[in-house]
């Protein structure tokens, strides 16, 4: 997913949309851009993070660029921002999630005349079929709701205009936005590990599907949200988040350590040395674990944080894999002749985890290894952001056909943890791992360590159905004509 960050002060954002910007980066690793709106009018810097730093890229740019509104994001797939001349003045946009029928969408918009100039990867950029689709309403909030009724998956955006900021949420809030304040600025940010240390204090998470202007006299709400309910992702707190981010008032940090806990409370029965996390985002499932087993928390694979990343967000295999080797070193004198429980958010496609983390761990003579996901089994690739793109990938579903032996559409018993074929599954999984023993997570174990209502959190990629007071419905059709019918006028809601 990428990570976005808007702020609006009384002096030169700039300083500020460069950090704020930069505690995304662990959101995305293909492009970074910022844009600014001053007396001189747009300026907009994009720039490839695939062999360096957000910082690095971007340090002389926020030292000339002048402006006291800007937008930034850290992209997981495409360029951005977007600049766009409308018919309500010109504006940039930046934007978070998947559309699952881009395709069909640019395809409707071609036929009806308009025309795309941001090529990526081979098709439409999706920022810039979002903006193209707002320009279609009557105004601005006119068109960011429409854009929501035709999309089918989840956008949540920044659209910097001379009124402001326009920060919209997703309509069923699979991805956050929170508001901001300090003395001399407002904030809206995906992430609120981007606050802390800008000084900025949270005092809103935008709901699903509302619309706020963020300005210099403060927030006007010019869409109320909260109608098609809640379904934010709950992978925000096992992996895709940083430790110190807040999702719905709900601390990434003290939620990893929860999942730890659950983990150690169901293992009972094995007897080991040390526990250990699969850095980074497994080290705080370890210290739970930890904590709650009484067993030493020790760091036999150590990450080299100067230069790698995440292994999961690049968009090539090999990048992955790349990243994957290369970032984890193991210490064998932590390693050798030891039981080890090791801790990790997830498994997802598996190969990282068993070609460069327990194979290390094997080589430098581990008595034992324990692997404890930190969720249930992925079954499905998620439709509401860009992760996991094919069904084929997942660890799961090669174990699931390597026992049908074919691919099958119905797993329901595998996603049951208390049936034989779902043992069946994991003790695949364990054995192309190379582990001595797995146990995943339960999925209500992981709810109850995240503490928000199961009804308002996304599940789909564990069990392949959406909550039903939030399920989306089939994307309303594109209407040919300049001006969609006029809409009653909702009363703007401020705060100074």
């Amino acid at each position: 997913m990428s990570g976005v960050f808007g702020v609006v002060s009384k002096g030169n954002c700039a300083e500020t949309l460069f950090y704020g910007t930069d505690y995304h980066s662990h959101l995305g690793t293909e492009y970074g851009g910022l844009a600014v709106l001053g007396d001189a009018g747009f300026t907009r810097q994009i720039h490839s993070l695939n062999q360096s730093q957000f910082k690095s890229k971007f340090y002389d740019d926020y030292e000339r660029i002048k402006g006291n509104k800007g937008i930034g994001v850290i992209s997981d797939y495409e360029e951005q921002p977007i600049y766009l001349n409308s018919k309500f003045g010109a504006f940039c946009i930046v934007t978070g999630g998947f559309i699952d029928n881009a395709e069909k969408l640019t395809a409707k918009l071609l036929d009806m005349g308009a025309s795309f100039s941001e090529m990526s990867k081979g098709g439409v950029n999706t920022s810039e079929l979002i903006a193209k689709l707002i320009n279609r309403g009557s105004d601005l909030v006119d068109g960011i709701e429409g854009m929501f009724k035709v999309i089918e998956g989840s956008c949540s955006l920044l659209l910097l205009h001379s009124d402001g900021i326009y920060a919209a949420r997703d309509r069923f809030g699979y991805t956050p936005l929170i508001v901001g304040r300090r003395s001399d600025a407002w904030a809206v940010t995906s992430e609120t590990t981007a606050f802390a240390n800008n000084e900025f204090e949270v005092v809103k998470h935008i709901e699903p599907g509302e619309v706020v202007l963020l300005s210099e006299a403060g927030i006007v709400q010019r869409r109320p949200g909260g109608a098609n309910g809640s379904q934010i992702c709950a992978f925000l707190w096992i992996y895709t988040g940083f430790p110190a981010s807040n999702y719905e008032g709900i601390n990434v940090e003290i939620v990893r350590e929860r999942c730890g806990r659950h983990l150690a409370k169901r293992d009972r029965d094995i007897r080991v040395d040390m526990v250990c996390g699969i850095p980074d985002s497994g080290f705080a499932h370890g210290l739970g674990y930890a904590m709650e087993s009484g067993k030493p928390f020790r760091r036999p694979l150590v990450k080299y944080t100067p230069g790698y990343g995440r292994s999961y967000t690049p968009p090539s295999q090999r990048t992955r894999d790349l990243i994957a080797k290369m970032k984890l070193i193991p210490i064998k004198e932590v390693i050798e002749g030891n039981s080890i429980v090791v801790c990790e958010d997830s498994i997802v496609r598996g190969t990282q985890l068993k070609n460069f983390a327990i194979k290390k761990l094997w080589d430098c003579g581990v008595k034992e290894v324990h692997m404890r996901p930190a969720c249930p089994p992925l079954m499905f690739p998620c439709k509401f952001n860009l992760s996991t793109r094919s069904i084929h990938e997942l660890a799961a579903r090669k174990a699931i056909r390597s026992i049908e032996g074919d691919d099958i559409e119905n797993v329901r018993e595998y996603t049951d943890a208390n049936c034989e074929k779902y043992r069946k599954m994991v003790e695949w999984i364990a054995k192309d791992l190379g582990v001595s023993t797995l146990r995943y997570q339960t999925l209500d174990d992981m709810v109850g360590a995240i503490g928000f209502p199961r009804e308002k959190l996304c599940l789909y990629c564990w069990t392949g159905e959406c909550p039903k007071s939030a399920c989306p419905q089939p994307a309303a059709e594109i209407v040919d004509v300049e001006k969609p019918a006029a809409r009653k006028p909702v009363e703007a809601k401020v705060t100074v």
